[in-house]
C-alpha cells in the first residue's frame, strides 16, 4: 500500500515523507521528532501487522506493533502537530462473521474480532475514536479485503495466484494448496482502496470511521476457479489443516463513504484478477 499510496500523493500535489522500518512506530520521541521537524498536513498510518497466521504465531509484537504502534502516532501527532489529519489504515476484520444473507457491515456493527491480529485492530481503531473526541482529526478507513498487483502470498488471493502461476510454469506440481473456500469476502482492487484514502485525506470530510467496501461478496472457492482459468490450468486441490480458518461471511457497506466523498470502487474483479495473475507469472518468470 504504501508503495503505491506515495506516488499517488504526489501526484495529488502533496510533498510526500515517507518511513518504513527506519522508524519504529512504537517510539513516540521519534516520532514525535519527526513531526516536529515536518508538520505534515497529513499523517497516514499503514504499520501494522498485517497477516493474520502472523499474529497467532507472535501475538504480543502483534499488540505492540498494532495498537502500542497506533497510540505512539497518535500522541506524536496531539504533540507535535495537532491541527494535522490523521488517518489510520484500520480494518474491516474486527467486524468478524455475519450470518449468510444479512445485511452488510455498517460503521454502526458491533466489533467482534476473533483473531489477534482483529482485536489489535479493532483497540486501534476505538483508539482513533478517543483521539478524535479529544480533539484531532480521525479518520478510520475500515477497509475490505483488497488485492492487486504487488501483494505479499501471505494473503489468499495472492497465494492463490502465486502457486497458479508456478502450477503453470512447471515449477511446481499440479497441486494447490488451500484453505476454507466456503468463506465469503467482500473484495476491493488495491488502487480503489488508495481512491478511498486520497477522499479521506480531504480534511473537509468529518472524522469517525468510514467503511471502504464494494458491497457485494465473493465466495473464495469461485475466486480461485476464477485464477485457474485464467492460468489455463486445473490442478488437483489440497486443503491443508493449517490454512484452514473458519467459515465466514464478510460483506461491506460503503454508503456513509459515497455519501461524504462520493466514492465509489471502480475495478471490475475479474479485472482485478487478471492484474494480479499477471504479476505473479511475471514474478515467477523472473525467479
Amino acid at each position: 500500500m504504501g508503495r503505491r499510496l506515495v506516488p499517488r500523493l504526489e501526484r495529488a500535489g502533496f510533498a510526500v515523507e515517507a518511513h518504513d522500518l527506519d522508524l519504529d512506530v512504537r517510539d513516540t520521541a521519534a516520532l514525535e521528532t519527526v513531526l516536529a521537524r515536518t508538520k505534515p498536513g497529513l499523517l497516514v498510518h499503514l504499520a501494522a501487522i498485517a497477516s493474520v497466521p502472523e499474529s497467532r504465531r507472535a501475538p504480543e509484537r502483534t499488540f505492540e506493533v498494532n495498537y502500542l504502534g497506533t497510540h505512539s502516532v497518535l500522541e506524536a501527532v496531539a504533540r507535535a502537530c495537532p491541527e494535522a489529519r490523521v488517518l489510520l489504515a484500520c480494518s474491516a476484520d474486527p467486524y468478524g462473521s455475519s450470518a449468510p444473507g444479512a445485511a452488510p457491515f455498517s460503521e454502526a456493527s458491533p466489533l467482534r474480532p476473533r483473531s489477534p491480529y482483529a482485536r489489535t485492530k479493532a483497540a486501534a481503531d476505538l483508539l482513533g475514536g478517543v483521539y478524535a473526541a479529544r480533539g484531532l482529526s480521525v479518520v478510520r478507513a475500515r477497509a475490505f479485503n483488497h488485492t492487486g498487483p504487488g501483494q505479499s502470498d501471505a494473503f489468499v488471493l495472492a497465494s492463490f495466484a502465486r502457486q497458479a502461476a508456478e502450477i503453470a510454469a512447471g515449477r511446481r506440481e499440479a497441486v494447490l494448496r488451500v484453505g476454507n473456500l466456503d468463506s465469503v469476502r467482500d473484495f476491493l482492487d488495491v488502487e480503489d482502496v488508495l481512491d478511498a484514502y486520497l477522499a479521506l485525506a480531504d480534511p473537509g470530510v468529518a472524522p469517525g470511521p468510514y467503511n471502504v467496501a464494494s458491497g457485494h461478496g465473493v465466495r473464495v472457492g469461485d475466486a480461485l476457479d476464477a485464477i485457474l482459468r485464467l492460468c489455463g490450468i486445473a490442478p488437483r486441490i489440497r486443503v491443508e489443516a493449517s490454512r484452514v480458518r473458519p467459515t465466514d461471511h464478510a460483506v461491506g457497506d460503503a454508503a456513509r463513504l459515497r455519501a461524504a466523498t462520493g466514492w465509489r470502487p471502480q475495478a471490475p474483479f475479474q479485472e482485478t484478477l487478471a492484474r494480479l495473475v499477471a504479476d505473479w507469472r511475471e514474478r515467477v518468470s523472473d525467479a
